[in-house]
Parts: C-alpha cells; structure tokens; sequence
C-alpha cells in the first residue's frame, strides 16, 4: 500500500476504526447473502458503504480479506488506519498555523496574539477563535453566554455547529441551509490541503494541482468537506491531540452530524447545489461545477 493510497483515505472516512471496519464488512458480506442491506441499520448501511469505497479503492483487497485469518485482516486494518491517521496528522500539523492567516482582520494583526505553535490560548480562551465556534444560534456577544462558553459550563456538542461554517459567519435561524459549509474559512482550508497552499489566495486553475492531482480528484466530495470542517473546528479549538474518541471536541460526533446531512436523501436538492457551488471554488472546469440543464428548457427537449 503506497503514501498516495492511504492518504486518500481521509476522502472516504476520516474518522474511523479501521480494523473493526473490515471485520464487520466480510461478515456482514456474508450475512447479505440471506439478508438485503436496506434491512440493516443506518450506521451499519453507512459503514458498509464505507468498506466498499476502501475496497475499490484497494484493488485485491476483498480477496486478501475472504482469504485471510482474523488476525490478518486486523493487521491489514491497522496498516490502512495508520496511513490515514498519519495523512491525518499531517494535515492537522499544518493547518494549526495556516488558519491563523485566514482569520486575521485585514490589514491588521490577531490581538491578543496568538501563538502558532500553541493552541492553549484558542477556543473560547480567545476572542477570535471564541467567536468562531460559537454554536450557530447562539450570540458570542452576550457576556453571559461568553462566561459560561469560557468556564466550560455550557459544553458544546458535536452536533451543535459553529458560526464559522456559514457565508460571513451569519446564520439565519429561519433559514439554517442558508450559507452553510460555504464560508471563505472552509475553501481556504480546502484548498490548502486538496490542491495545495499556494493555491489558497489564488483562482482557481484549470488544471488539478498537488494533492488533487496526486489522488485523481476532479470533484468535490462530501466526505471531504466533512473532513475539512472537522479539521477547521480543531485548528480553532484549544485541544492540542486531534483524536477520534476525544469528548472534549467530540470531532467523531461533529464530522458524523455533517455526513448525516449531506447523505440525507432528502435534502438531496440543497446538497447537489452546495456541491456544485464548491466545485465552482475549486474544480471550475469540472463537469461537477456546471449547472444542469433547466428542466422544461428547449435545449433540454433536443
């Protein structure tokens, strides 16, 4: 398994256990044989459809798996899982101080001062960063929700999303589609690790770059996104160890929140509108960024 296979990884599942992923997936192959998945749980439907993009993404991979013993396959699982983790950390690693230079007013300097190489004075220690993950709907402003957001005795779940993740860093309680996952912050991001960090204050090209080309994206995906917010959350927070199983940022439950959106089918129309917009800031060429044809239209009658 190459540098370039593994750290494709973070675009299927980014938070993930590997090995138990595989186990689960060759057993319940298994029992699909009597049982349709539509019959299956949504966390076990999603997870199998997570093994099945890793196995296209490792070609002889179900064989190797259908062939091999318990402990090989959790050895093949912890091969993939510590690839992933280390694109991962690598990732993390970089864009603790990138997102620093995305968040500073204009023509000025972060005051106070924050440091790039430390991350105790971030989160709700700072006014900055504090304002940021404010949970949507609530007001930073207010001098008691700042208290209680500071002292920890108002904790933020990982199902309550950031103000950082909406257009201008407005939300409309009326309208909470409105401007979500399409801040400036999250495409800087995006593009710092996708394509690569010369290309965050530049157009987009018509050509791929960096990891984009390196890993054949042309698209965006939802996972990805998914990905980059929970890497933007942390890089703002003041946990210092990104980890799956963290309660304090709770990223497992933030990143999975997202997914169950995105995936919903019944939001399928803002979805595909939300990923067009994103091909269109970072994939402009892609056939992913046109817009379809208008329904009813008498090009669409030819």
């Amino acid at each position: 398994m190459t540098t370039e296979d593994t750290t494709s990884n973070v675009l299927i599942f980014a938070l993930c256990n590997y090995p138990s992923l595989l186990t689960n997936g060759i057993l319940r192959l298994e029992q699909m044989e009597e049982t349709p998945l539509e019959d299956f749980s949504t966390d076990e439907r999603r997870e199998h459809h997570v093994f099945e993009q890793l196995l296209d993404s490792y070609p002889g991979l179900l064989e190797r798996l259908k062939n091999g013993s318990e402990e090989e396959i959790l050895h093949v699982g912890e091969l993939i899982g510590k690839g992933a983790a280390g694109a991962r950390g690598d990732d993390t690693k970089t864009l603790k101080s990138a997102v620093l230079d995305w968040i500073s007013p204009k023509g000025d300097t972060i005051q106070p001062h924050l440091h790039r190489n430390s991350k105790i004075d971030r989160g709700f220690n700072h006014e900055l960063t504090g304002s940021l993950l404010c949970p949507a709907g609530m007001d930073w402003t207010d001098p008691e929700t700042k208290e209680n957001l500071w002292s920890g005795e108002m904790l933020v779940c990982g199902d309550q999303w950031p103000i950082f993740l909406y257009t201008q860093y407005t939300y409309n309680p009326d309208d909470p589609w409105c401007g979500l996952l399409r801040s400036r912050l999250l495409v800087c991001a995006y593009k710092h690790v996708f394509t690569s960090p010369s290309s965050v204050e530049k157009e987009p090209k018509a050509t791929r770059s960096g990891n984009a080309r390196l890993h054949g994206m042309n698209c965006v995906t939802i996972a990805s996104i998914s990905y980059i917010a929970t890497q933007v959350r942390f890089a703002l927070s003041s946990s210092s160890v990104f980890s799956r199983t963290d309660t304090t940022t709770d990223s497992e439950t933030f990143y999975h929140s997202l997914l169950d959106l995105l995936e919903d089918r019944e939001e399928c129309k803002e979805v595909d509108e939300l990923l067009m917009w994103w091909n269109r800031q970072v994939f402009p060429t892609s056939s992913a960024a046109k817009r379809p044809i208008s329904a009813n239209s008498a090009l669409s009658k030819i």
